[in-house]
């Protein structure tokens, strides 16, 4: 491979990194822990990859708004499903809310980093609008993954809603200020060394990775508030009794 280009990858070759995860897996079996998890969770990785390789390969040759559109509501649907796993039961209006959420806070977001920031024409390029609603999707995700969890965690201690989500809101934007605090110092995040291994300069990497960081700590941002302030009755009226106990 030479420094300005990137050429496909044989399947065989992905044999070179057998070693390593063997050794894994075999740590994995001496120690009686769950090697079927792990082995499934590869093989599930590699086929959701390669599936969505050729997924993607059509819907960029269709140059078709409608994919695109069908292509980001299943992402948020998806997203909306996982993002609630954490509780248990979750019920129809946290759903709403989740999903809600994530299409404001996504939506926002990616109308910013497509039309105002990379200036993208047509304006659904499937190339930049899939992969770039995919970080924005999946940031919003786990982020009321993490504010929904600490909410009810503390709820169940007693606290205050008002305090219960100050402490959620900040647990929620905990792993994406780590990672900005990390970046150029402990990591080279994915995009940029992609971006890098394909020939860019390292300058014009750094923008585009400025603007990825900044994009995720919005969705983060924005999707957890969303989600805490549609879901604010319903969880009161689960976890005040308990509340109102502790307080007394």
């Amino acid at each position: 491979m030479t420094s300005s280009t990137v050429h496909d990858i044989p399947l065989i070759n992905f044999l070179a990194l057998a070693g390593p995860a063997i050794v894994v897996l075999t740590v994995l079996f001496y120690w009686n822990l769950n090697l079927g998890k792990s082995i499934y969770a590869l093989a599930r990785m590699l086929g959701q990859l390669l599936a969505i390789g050729y997924v993607l390969a059509f819907i960029f040759e269709a140059q078709s708004a409608l994919w695109v559109l069908l292509v980001l509501t299943f992402m948020m649907l998806a997203a909306t499903w996982i993002s609630l796993n954490p509780l248990k039961g979750p019920t129809r209006p946290l759903y709403i809310a989740a999903f809600f959420a994530i299409l404001v806070a996504g939506s926002v977001t990616l109308f910013a980093v497509t039309r105002g920031v990379l200036e993208i024409t047509p304006w659904y390029a499937p190339r930049q609008m899939i992969p770039l609603a995919g970080m924005i999707f999946s940031s919003a995700m786990t982020a009321i993954s993490l504010s929904s969890e600490r909410l009810v965690s503390e709820l169940k201690r007693g606290l205050a809603y008002q305090q219960a989500r100050t402490i959620a809101f900040n647990a929620s934007l905990i792993p994406t200020l780590n990672s900005l605090f990390a970046v150029g110092l402990v990591s080279l995040p994915g995009m940029m060394t992609g971006q890098i291994l394909s020939g860019v300069t390292p300058l014009i990497a750094a923008k585009y990775q400025i603007v990825v960081m900044i994009m995720l700590f919005s969705s983060v941002g924005l999707s957890a508030v969303i989600f805490l302030f549609l879901s604010k009755k319903h969880f009161l009226a689960l976890y005040a009794p308990a509340t109102v106990l502790h307080a007394n």
